[in-house]
C-alpha cells in the first residue's frame, strides 16, 4: 500500500459544512468510479447510484433523515443503493454496498471535497423516504445517502486507533 494511500485514509474525515460551489460532472465520475471498483461478494457488485444535484430534492431529505440536515447546504448528494432483484447470493450486499461508500469518501478526500456517510438502512422511515424521493423501483434498497460538497472549513485528522481492541490468535 502506498503512503499516500494510507495518508489518504488516516486524513479523512466527515465534512458537514460545504461552501455553494458546485461539483463538476467529472469530480461526480471519480467518485463513482472510484465507489465502483470496491470489492464485493462472489463480485455481484449489487450497488447503483443516485446523483442528487437538484436542490428541492436535497432540501427534502432531512425531513425523514434527520442526520442528513447538512443536505440542505450541500451542491450534491449521492444515494447508494442495492439492487436485490439481482442478487445470486443474499446477505451480502450491506457489505458491497459498504465497501463501495468507502472508497467513494476517500476518492472524494483525495480530490479535495469533502463528504459524510449518513445512514439509511436498515432504518424504515429513511429506507421508505429514499425509496420515494427517489422513485426506487421495487427491490432497490437504498443503502445510504453521503452528502458532497467542498469543505468550508478543514477538520484536524483524529487517531482513533485503540490498541486494547486488538487481539491476536484469541481474545
Amino acid at each position: 500500500m502506498s503512503t499516500d494511500t494510507i495518508e489518504a485514509i488516516m486524513t479523512r474525515r466527515s465534512v458537514r459544512a460545504y461552501t455553494a460551489e458546485p461539483i463538476g460532472d467529472e469530480e461526480i465520475e471519480s467518485l463513482l468510479r472510484a465507489a465502483m471498483q470496491a470489492p464485493s461478494a462472489v463480485n455481484e457488485q449489487p450497488w447503483e447510484f443516485v446523483v442528487i444535484r437538484d436542490r428541492a430534492l436535497l432540501d427534502q431529505v432531512p425531513a425523514f433523515s434527520p442526520y442528513a440536515s447538512m443536505a440542505k447546504k450541500a451542491p450534491l448528494g449521492i444515494l447508494v443503493c442495492a439492487d436485490t432483484r439481482r442478487l445470486a447470493i443474499e446477505g451480502f450486499w450491506p457489505q458491497d454496498c459498504a465497501a463501495a461508500t468507502e472508497n467513494l469518501l476517500l476518492a472524494a478526500h483525495v480530490l479535495g471535497l469533502g463528504a459524510v456517510w449518513t445512514g439509511a438502512y436498515p432504518m424504515k422511515d429513511r429506507v421508505d423516504g429514499f425509496a420515494r424521493l427517489c422513485r426506487l423501483p421495487e427491490g432497490v434498497v437504498p443503502f445510504c445517502f453521503v452528502v458532497v460538497g467542498r469543505p468550508a472549513h478543514r477538520t484536524a485528522p483524529a487517531n482513533r486507533f485503540l490498541p486494547a481492541r486488538v487481539h491476536e490468535n484469541l481474545w
